[in-house]
């Protein structure tokens, strides 16, 4: 395994690991993180664990023309009941996404730091949030990161059925994007249209539109 230096650079994509790991070690500082993920790379760690950075062999990404959106949804969306805004609370966002009882098992991997970090890229204008209100309630959301023109989604979060699945529709249908980068495959995702690639089409996409 490959620890990272101060210096900001990662391993060849052949010493990723079969779980898809390539380096250990480093920081999260905000030129590091870009640098990462411009190149297809992001980390994914506890807190009990040194940072640990992915690149791996298969890769979860939406492409906008896939978007699928369920009858019961375009429902939901057609009641306007929901108000949908951008950068408004990222803060609350990413609190949320760290904290909320999830059924998924990835509702830990936001250490204090990771939480840190990506407040410093909002900071910057490159983290971004998408926010679900209800009766002036914050219920759901997500945030990323903003590459050009691709969308590099971290984490999700819903206190009412749909609210995250209407954040994700926003960002999609935004029209902003030429994809968004969903990471590792997961059902919630599939359902919307979201599909695994090779990682070496994904790195072409990615260095095509960064």
């Amino acid at each position: 395994m490959i620890w990272l230096t101060e210096k900001i650079e990662f391993p060849d994509y052949r010493y990723t690991t079969k779980e898809g790991i390539i380096a250990l070690g480093g920081d999260l500082s905000v030129d590091r993180l870009l640098f990462a993920y411009k190149n297809g790379i992001f980390p994914w760690f506890s807190d009990d664990e040194p940072i640990v950075w992915y690149c791996p062999f298969k890769r979860m990404v939406l492409f906008p023309d896939e978007l699928k959106v369920s009858k019961s949804m375009r429902k939901i969306i057609h009641r306007k009941e929901f108000i949908i805004t951008e950068n408004k609370v990222f803060d609350e966002v990413i609190f949320n996404c760290k904290n909320i009882d999830r059924n998924d098992g990835f509702g830990t991997w936001i250490t204090d730091d990771m939480q840190q970090a990506y407040m410093n890229l909002h900071k910057k204008g490159i983290a971004k949030s998408v926010e679900v209100w209800l009766d002036n309630e914050l219920v759901g959301g997500l945030y990323g990161l903003e590459i050009n023109n691709i969308f590099c989604g971290e984490s999700m979060f819903s206190k009412v059925s749909n609210a995250s699945k209407l954040a994700f529709i926003h960002l999609v249908q935004s029209n902003k994007y030429s994809f968004i980068d969903c990471q590792v495959y997961n059902n919630h995702l599939a359902s919307l249209g979201a599909i695994e690639i090779e990682r070496d089409l994904f790195l072409k996409l990615l260095k095509n539109n960064v």
